[in-house]
């Protein structure tokens, strides 16, 4: 079997084909946990991504891992596709249902099973929210390090599957490195644990393969986490630049001289005055760019670092500097950032949010590129994202009751993310592919690497059932989207067949 053979065909609703699904999981599942009316599975027909929707066949909420055994058995045998769902807060579309597959939610694995303040662990299942983690753990005088812009909702189950980041994640790094052990359930039902409650585990590193892989491996019941301890001391820095250029190169320079802040983030103008009513954080709105720049640690190493990133940023030509004074003042900076994508609707009536990763070095350029893209498809793009490892977040700002103005900004997100490629940087950092930017797998991966993601998918879910229509683009699709991995002029691997 190859990628074209995998790719699941079209999919329709037939409702003798919901009968006998829900006939078969009704055997399996509480009456309340299972929904098969329009009424009650519309709500589940779409993630943070409402541009897209699919209204599912039949939504199961299982409340234990036996049941999620019984679901995924069932749909292997009636061959019907399952698509994992965590909060919903996913921004890529990786959650939107198929209309004849099931939705399979883990919104009531909402229990801490354990915390460890010795070991700084905790095992939580997959429905409690990032949040409530560092909550349980505060009293303990420790927390859990990535903290998603949607962390208050947000679950872990759904930061598994799209390897979240945050605001921290440059000196804490992403899911990925503060998850110790996953267990999940594979697609024949099976009960698998990958990693362990060590640093390390033994064999092939498949704990680091399932996370990101967006419900396409299986379906996670339990997690453990590594926790912190909080800092005794957390500063913010608040820079201001004339130029988003200089901004850009201010971020390249922090990193350059050895600085690794806790945080590094970057809003340009639009989104500064776009903010700023409705949190009064205190930004610069006449500022081109500003900079948030956290240092946290020791009361001494925290001045030092400071007193550094502070030396720094106006030998880059910062225009004004603020330091938070207090923890309230450093909580009230930090809120714009945090509050970005909602204010957004304060200035438009829709925002499509992009998501790509690039070297800091080319921060200024893309920038610059995105400013002339908004000159050509006629739409205001508001700038705010993760300076410090290169993980923008372009807001593309639209109107949805203007024809043509979602498709014209479906084609700017779709350029911006062939800039992030073209400059050596990938479609993708915290938010995942799904189904938005599945097109833009063609423009950075060859065929013959799209077939070694399909081996991986292949390894774990033979039958394709686990979200077959997300992530990995066959190469039809890719020939359809006239998106071919070119380099240097020349088509890699240009003696596979294309078609």
């Amino acid at each position: 079997m190859n990628a074209e053979t995998a790719a699941p065909a079209e999919s329709t609703f037939s409702p003798a084909r919901q009968q006998q699904v829900v006939s078969a999981l009704r055997a399996l599942l509480p009456a309340h946990a299972l929904l098969s009316n329009i009424e009650d599975t519309r709500p589940y027909e779409c993630d943070g991504l409402a541009a897209y929707r699919q209204t599912p066949m039949v939504v199961a909420l299982p409340e234990n891992e036996e049941q999620v055994v019984a679901i995924l058995k069932a749909c292997r045998d009636l061959k019907v596709p399952i698509v994992p769902r965590g909060a919903g807060t996913g921004l890529s579309g990786g959650a939107m249902p198929i209309a004849d597959g099931v939705v399979l939610s883990t919104a009531k694995f909402t229990r801490i099973v354990k915390l460890d303040q010795y070991a700084r662990t905790a095992v939580v299942q997959p429905g409690v929210r990032n949040l409530a983690i560092s909550e349980a753990a505060a009293a303990h005088g420790l927390y859990y390090a990535p903290d998603p812009s949607s962390q208050i909702a947000c679950t872990i189950g759904g930061n598994v599957a799209e390897n979240s980041g945050g605001v921290h994640c440059l000196k804490y790094g992403l899911t990925v490195h503060n998850v110790l052990r996953v267990r999940m359930v594979t697609i024949e039902g099976e009960v698998v644990e990958l990693g362990n409650g060590a640093l390390d585990a033994p064999g092939l590193d498949l704990l680091a393969v399932f996370i990101g892989s967006e419900g396409m491996l299986g379906v996670v019941t339990e997690v453990t986490v590594k926790l912190i301890p909080k800092p005794q001391a957390a500063r913010v820095i608040m820079a201001s630049f004339d130029d988003v250029v200089k901004s850009g190169n201010a971020v390249a320079n922090v990193i350059a001289a050895g600085i690794i802040p806790a945080g590094l983030e970057m809003m340009d103008r639009t989104s500064s005055r776009m903010v700023e009513p409705f949190v009064k954080a205190g930004y610069d709105i006449d500022a081109a760019a500003i900079l948030l720049c956290e240092s946290d640690g020791t009361a001494e190493e925290v001045e030092e670092e400071i007193g550094r990133m502070s030396a720094v940023l106006n030998a880059s030509g910062a225009t004004r500097i603020e330091v938070s004074t207090s923890e309230a003042e450093r909580l009230r900076f930090w809120s714009g950032r945090k509050n970005a994508f909602p204010a957004a609707g304060r200035i438009s009536p829709d925002y499509y949010c992009m998501d790509g990763t690039i070297p800091r070095k080319n921060l200024a350029q893309v920038l610059l590129g995105i400013e002339q893209m908004e000159n050509k498809y006629g739409l205001r793009c508001a700038n705010v994202f993760h300076a410090g490892d290169g993980n923008l977040h372009p807001l593309i700002l639209f109107d949805a009751n203007v024809p043509g103005e979602f498709h014209r900004a479906e084609e700017f997100g779709a350029e911006i993310l062939e800039l992030c490629v073209a400059v050596g940087g990938t479609i993708t950092g915290e938010h995942g592919v799904g189904i938005e930017k599945i097109n833009s797998m063609c423009v950075q991966f060859s065929p013959l690497e799209r077939e070694a993601f399909f081996n991986v998918k292949r390894a774990f879910d033979t039958a394709f059932l686990l979200n077959p229509d997300k992530a990995i683009p066959t190469l039809q699709r890719c020939a359809e989207y006239g998106k071919m991995h070119v380099q240097r002029g020349q088509l890699k691997f240009a003696e596979l067949p294309r078609f």
